[in-house]
């Protein structure tokens, strides 16, 4: 098989994936929490998935990139140590994403019923909107600069544009539920 073969082979059918339509589904249905018997226990089993599936897109990523040439005008040090500050960076942001928010909080908890007391505006948050999506993509390109890889820069660009739509689901609503629990408790008070 040949390289260029196997990089498509190694996530093919992956990308139609969308686990926001299975989350808005248990969102209306509740059907997940029930079968699990926990919404915890659903959310942290569709979150593995979710977590397993990343881990085999970035293989995929980067066996694409791999397996195509470099790019000479980015083969040099100052990229390459460009990619690492974006890595770099990346990787803060992604961590203390998860940090702030936690397991549930990042992989799609609200739509299981488990909420945070507040929105989280700490730190990554009051620096950036979606610093999770962001890090990520920061880490891709990051990569992509240090192989000096026109693929890598090109499959960046895609996982960007997956941020960009599915944070257009997201964002409203993310804000409509936390309106809600604030119009909820500001009534009980």
């Amino acid at each position: 098989m040949s390289s260029s073969a196997s990089g498509h082979d190694c996530c093919g059918g992956l990308a139609n994936i969308d686990f926001r339509k299975v989350a808005r589904w248990e969102q209306k249905t509740r059907k997940l929490s029930r079968a699990f018997g926990s919404p915890y226990l659903a959310c942290y089993s569709l979150g593995s998935s979710i977590l397993l599936l990343n881990v085999l897109r970035s293989h995929c990523f980067t066996q694409a990139m791999m397996s195509q040439p470099k790019m000479e005008g980015l083969d040099n040090h100052a990229t390459y140590f460009l990619g690492l500050a974006l890595l770099g960076g990346g990787i803060v942001f992604v961590l203390s994403s998860f940090f702030a928010l936690g397991f549930t909080g990042t992989f799609l908890g609200d739509y299981f019923g488990i909420l945070k007391e507040a929105r989280v505006t700490t730190f990554p948050f009051n620096v950036l909107d979606n610093p999770m999506y962001w890090g990520s993509t920061a880490n891709y390109l990051g990569w992509a600069l240090m192989h000096a890889s026109p693929t890598g820069l090109l499959l960046t660009v895609l996982v960007a544009l997956v941020y960009v739509v599915a944070l257009l689901y997201e964002e409203p609503f993310t804000a409509e539920i936390y309106r809600q629990k604030a119009t909820k408790l500001h009534k009980r008070s």
